[in-house]
């Protein structure tokens, strides 16, 4: 009878694309677990993994840059997304693999933290997130070094001593 009221969790319509092409992928519910702890409300949100061919195409037809990049978010806003504020978010987040495994090399990070990273840095821009002005950027890298922390992943934007 008078419980407490907790709100409800966002829920997460997940596609994985081409996920079965990496045995060193995480299951679907870590990558899931990933995404919900970013989430601020509603979403369908496709993961896709792809290589680098595909990833260098993405960065050059759409951000104009000729070289694959470890993360793309493409978020397709509906008609009611600008008047309704709780609209669900509906993006693409593309991962290109051979990249986020070099990057996780040259930083000696597992695969693991820095896909979280990246998995989380890409939910948020589904949700409208930036970081091209100083302050957005400190704003998201603060909620990405809160998030990364409760899973025991060392803050990314920390510098080696």
């Amino acid at each position: 009878m008078g419980g407490v009221h907790r709100p409800s969790l966002p829920r997460l319509a997940l596609s994985l694309v081409d996920a079965q092409a990496h045995s060193d992928l995480p299951v679907r519910q870590t990558l899931r677990g990933w995404i919900l702890r970013a989430l601020e409300r509603d979403a369908q949100l496709t993961l896709v993994f792809a290589d680098s061919r595909a990833g260098r195409r993405l960065n050059r037809d759409y951000r104009g840059r000729d070289y694959a990049t470890n993360v793309l978010t493409f978020t397709y806003e509906s008609p009611t997304a600008r008047t309704v504020p709780a609209a669900p978010v509906t993006a693409d987040i593309v991962l290109c693999m051979p990249v986020v495994r070099q990057e996780a090399r040259e930083q000696g990070k597992t695969l693991r933290a820095h896909l979280a990273h990246l998995v989380i840095h890409g939910v948020l821009h589904a949700q409208g997130y930036e970081h091209e002005r100083e302050r957005d950027a400190r704003r998201m890298q603060a909620i990405e070094t809160r998030l990364l922390a409760a899973l025991r992943i060392a803050d990314p934007y920390a510098t080696a001593p």
